[in-house]
């Protein structure tokens, strides 16, 4: 008998032990429990290296993302390292789905939701899941998304459709009238929009393209104004939905995180 392996990810420890036991009851299922991004990490990491991937992986949606209650900043998705990168950032349910889809593309990544949420699961389908399920599902149900995914299948509840493929419809427009607006730049400006990408002060900019710091300030001047923007911060946000990615930096970096314009 062929068996699934399945990882349990969620930092509700009662949730994810009590799930991963009614997982294990079925013949063709075996499965772990992470209580944690970093910790689903390491053991992507261990299974790799012993050769015996997970073929599923159940993530939390609220996973790293603490109650408004607190007070404390409810963080959105953030960068995750890949499997194997041997780094383990805190990260969020949908940063890694992001993580594990680029790390290891063949494992399917499954989001457990306490909620209908047509954002969050567009999110976490760009971000590569297979599919979105309520956690108060039946066993069955969950099962049959589990194998559904195996065969390349996306799953969805319907009343989250018509919202999910609206959230996707506006992502596709948005990042179409991003990249128009990258497009008009100049090849010199895209250099220094990557460097700001990279989060680079006008120093480093210079330092780094060979530019005086006073050209540079004139060309990031017109990057925000081209782009429509008026802070680093948005022009920023509008390159990456562009697809616009950071400067690659070698060598020392004179300054991060200065003025920018």
């Amino acid at each position: 008998m062929v068996r699934i392996r399945v990882l349990v990810v969620d930092d509700h420890r009662i949730f994810a032990e009590s799930l991963a036991a009614a997982l294990a009851a079925e013949p063709d299922v075996e499965v772990a429990a992470a209580g944690s991004g970093p910790a689903a990490l390491r053991c992507l990491e261990r299974a790799a290296a012993e050769g015996r991937r997970y073929d599923v992986i159940l993530v939390d949606a609220e996973l790293g993302i603490l109650p408004a209650a607190t007070g404390r900043t409810v963080p959105g998705p953030v960068p995750v390292p890949a499997p194997g990168s041997g780094e383990h950032a805190p990260v969020d349910g949908i940063s890694l789905v992001a993580g594990v889809r680029s790390g290891q593309p063949s494992v399917r990544t499954v989001v457990l939701a306490e909620k209908d949420d047509p954002r969050r699961a567009a999110l976490a389908l760009q971000a590569g899941a297979s599919g979105w399920v309520a956690k108060d599902c039946s066993l069955q149900r969950l099962l049959t998304v589990i194998r559904g995914v195996l065969r390349d299948e996306t799953h969805l509840p319907p009343a989250l459709l018509t919202g999910v493929l609206h959230e996707l419809t506006a992502a596709r427009k948005h990042r179409t009238e991003s990249e128009q607006l990258v497009a008009s730049l100049t090849p010199r400006e895209r250099e220094v929009l990557r460097c700001m990408v990279a989060g680079l002060g006008r120093k480093a900019v210079a330092e780094r393209l060979y530019l005086s710091p006073h050209t540079v300030r004139t060309h990031m001047q017109n990057v925000l104004g081209k782009l429509g923007v008026h802070s680093t911060l948005a022009a920023v946000a509008l390159a990456r939905r562009a697809g616009v990615g950071p400067a690659e930096l070698t060598g020392d970096v004179v300054e991060r995180g200065g003025q920018l314009a």
